[in-house]
């Protein structure tokens, strides 16, 4: 049975306020829940349907509260509930402001879309990058529309959010810091190097100015064939999906 009392608190956490205060957020879905489990996140309540229950197997130190589907629908931020919904604790991360000096790392100029968001986490994750850093004007990763888009990868991923123009100057005489612009160098006759900083702009804006100062290698994504009319620009999760792969290509 699922308590009023508890339905208001799995509600609350759509907004970012509630996830502060509590240090709660909400996952959903077979996969996530147990990818999150797996990575040692740890786990304050799971709800499961009968119908769930009866089909999966779930190892988890805390028991599952059978809820009903109507219960479920009611609790669920998904248009189609999954069956099963678990509160997390959200883990705490130390910031190393040092990281991109050592291996590559991503930066987030405010990226605001939760979507986005989640997937560049999951991007991040296939290619082998473990942290990145947003700057305070971005999406919450515990967001539960970015939870559901990052299928898991957030337990492997450490989100670190600070004030990135100041993260960057703090290193930018020790490693590369690189950025997407229109007037940049194509990416696939620069040189690359296998650390770094990669920063990824606003959905309409781009990179700010204040961080767009600090790049020292301006990179563009060129659209085929060259000079033809085409968009305006790539979204953004894609275009960190082309950079990041052609990093790792080249080894």
């Amino acid at each position: 049975m699922l308590s009023k009392a508890t339905l208001k608190l799995i509600k609350s956490l759509e907004l970012r306020k509630f996830r502060k205060e509590s240090g709660l957020f909400v996952a959903e879905g077979g996969k996530t829940v147990s990818d999150l489990l797996q990575q040692g996140i740890e786990a304050y309540k799971i709800f499961a349907t009968r119908d769930w229950m009866d089909s999966h197997s779930c190892e988890c130190l805390v028991e599952i509260t059978e809820i009903t589907d109507e219960e479920m629908r009611r609790a669920s931020f998904l248009r189609t509930p999954q069956g099963i919904l678990a509160l997390f604790k959200q883990p705490e991360y130390s910031m190393d402001p040092t990281c991109p000096t050592r291996e590559l790392c991503l930066a987030l100029d405010n990226v605001q879309d939760p979507g986005n968001l989640g997937t560049i986490i999951r991007i991040a994750d296939w290619f082998g990058i473990e942290n990145i850093y947003c700057s305070n004007g971005s999406a919450d990763v515990y967001n539960p529309k970015v939870i559901q888009a990052t299928m898991g990868a957030v337990g492997r991923v450490k989100i670190h959010y600070t004030n990135l123009p100041q993260l960057i100057e703090s290193i930018k005489d020790k490693t590369n810091i690189y950025g997407t612009f229109l007037d940049g160098e194509n990416l696939y006759g620069k040189e690359l190097k296998n650390k770094g900083l990669i920063i990824m702009g606003n959905e309409g804006n781009g990179i700010s100015d204040e961080c767009g100062r600090l790049v020292s290698d301006r990179l563009l994504i060129p659209n085929y064939p060259a000079g033809r009319a085409t968009s305006e620009s790539l979204n953004v999760s894609v275009a960190t999906a082309i950079i990041c792969s052609e990093f790792r290509r080249r080894g």
